[in-house]
């Protein structure tokens, strides 16, 4: 089993292509940055892809080192004036559930009027070409079909932070507001892996609008010149959920990747996502924890949701499930953190990520809830390496780094320590162990800090459905009878 392909076209991603160069990018600082590099460099079009997007995003704080506007908004229209072949297209997804705000941009501005007013080659649409209660979820950036990004990262309010994740950052700040430190993971890729990508966020502009576009035929290098790519000449793997609609089937690559490669997990298994609430894959998980010789399970997770009623659903849901894994962790290979900074606030994580071995790498959008296994839109790239082939030992190499790389950030540690605690210990988990103390680190969950989460909309199928209801009412009707306990 060890040695089948994890990434299977038609199964578990859409399509195989290959990339010149693939750069993991830690962190919206970073992110930012290159995004708005490439996007300089572009000279046929740019196609922006979010669940949400925030005119008044800046790029760069502090120094600034690129041309042009530092805002996005600004930014995108200087680029038409400034570039007179190029078009740009931006497109969010909407809500259905506020109607009210469908048919806004920057929550603002009606996309309507935006059209009205700005250039003809700066093109603004809402997509609502979902189920009601999904969202489009995917979060894509792509440059003349030449370089693409894909994250869980949009560009919008509340996501710049740099990799220190400081205790007081005053550049931390958005429409005159601080926010909290904040963790997050996209890539870039080239070459034909960005040209599949640019395929897929053409598909979305014409299923939103109608509007058939034809694919870029580049001849120059859009990469941003200060990102360097730990991989050259690789295959990726597109994989992607998307829900059920009307004559459109589903797709659900994302949890065929995700369950195929805890299934084929021989030594540690590596999550970051912002939550736990998929019943699915929590049992994947806890069916390896309970083997004799299974892998180290280990997930950094935001400490607490974001809102409301992210806590009152998502938190409620991982109350429980995070019971399950405890339970099947019979021998003892199991941590479940959430990091904080050097004054002990919890740094909110929302990258997507799971590194399996040194074999599999995923980036992207999606999370570990129901919405993103079968109800939302999500796209995710990967990387494997195949374990008894000689060819891919720099592949293996660079997939371990990575993951090292993130938790040295989220230890306070160097990479080159956690390396050596991982080869004393022989054992991911137990080096986090060793190496967790005061100041910035990772700290765990028990039963104590997850004692007052449970709640009654906990694995609730109208919140987070794994699929598209054949009923809503009956959805409603579950809803109701589940707060009535």
């Amino acid at each position: 089993m060890h040695d089948d392909r994890l990434l299977t076209p038609g199964r578990t991603c859409w399509r195989l292509a290959r990339a010149d160069q693939f750069a993991p990018i830690i962190d919206a600082a970073d992110y930012f940055k290159h995004v708005k590099a490439a996007m300089l460099r572009a000279r046929h079009r740019i196609v922006l892809i979010g669940w949400d997007f925030d005119s008044r995003v800046t790029f760069e704080r502090g120094e600034k080192t690129l041309p042009g506007p530092n805002q996005l908004g600004a930014f995108l229209y200087w680029m038409v004036w400034k570039r007179p072949g190029l078009d740009i297209y931006v497109l969010k997804s909407n809500l259905r559930l506020l109607p009210a705000f469908d048919g806004l941009w920057f929550a603002l501005t009606p996309v309507s009027l935006l059209n009205q007013i700005s250039s003809r080659r700066l093109h603004f649409a809402i997509d609502g070409a979902h189920p009601i209660g999904s969202v489009h979820h995917q979060k894509l950036v792509v440059i003349d079909d030449a370089v693409a990004f894909c994250a869980g990262i949009d560009l919008t309010l509340e996501r710049w932070d740099t990799r220190a994740h400081e205790h007081d950052n005053r550049q931390r700040r958005t429409a005159g507001r601080g926010y909290g430190p904040r963790h997050d993971v996209g890539l870039a890729v080239d070459g034909a892996a960005a040209r599949a990508l640019g395929e897929q966020a053409l598909a979305r502009w014409e299923t939103a609008t109608k509007q058939s576009l034809s694919q870029v035929e580049a001849k120059h290098s859009a990469w941003p010149s200060k990102l360097r790519p730990t991989l050259h000449h690789v295959d990726v793997g597109i994989a992607r959920t998307v829900p059920e609609l009307l004559d459109r089937a589903e797709v659900r690559e994302v949890e065929a990747l995700n369950l195929a490669a805890i299934a084929a997990a021989r030594r540690t298994v590596y999550v970051e996502n912002q939550y736990l609430a998929s019943r699915t894959i929590v049992e994947a998980l806890a069916a390896r924890l309970r083997e004799d010789d299974g892998p180290d399970i280990v997930i950094v997770l935001a400490r607490r949701g974001n809102n409301p009623l992210e806590r009152g659903t998502m938190d409620s849901a991982r109350h429980r499930l995070i019971q399950l894994l405890w339970e099947a962790d019979e021998h003892g290979r199991l941590g479940i953190y959430w990091p904080v900074t050097d004054g002990g606030a919890p740094i909110y994580v929302h990258s997507k990520v799971m590194v399996v071995d040194d074999r599999l790498l995923r980036i992207g959008s999606s999370n570990f809830n129901n919405r993103s296994m079968g109800f939302d839109s999500e796209c995710d790239v990967a990387v494997e390496a195949q374990p008894a082939e000689p060819e891919h030992d720099g592949l293996r190499r660079e997939i371990a780094s990575f993951r090292d790389e993130l938790v040295a950030e989220h230890l306070g540690v160097s990479v080159d320590e956690l390396k050596e605690a991982i080869a004393e210990q022989r054992s991911a988990f137990k080096a986090i162990e060793a190496l967790r103390g005061d100041g910035k680190t990772l700290r765990p969950f028990t039963e104590r800090t997850v004692a007052d989460e449970a709640g009654p909309l906990a694995e609730n199928d109208l919140m987070d459905p794994d699929h598209v209801p054949r009923s809503l009412t009956r959805s409603v009707q579950r809803f109701i009878t589940g707060l009535r306990g």
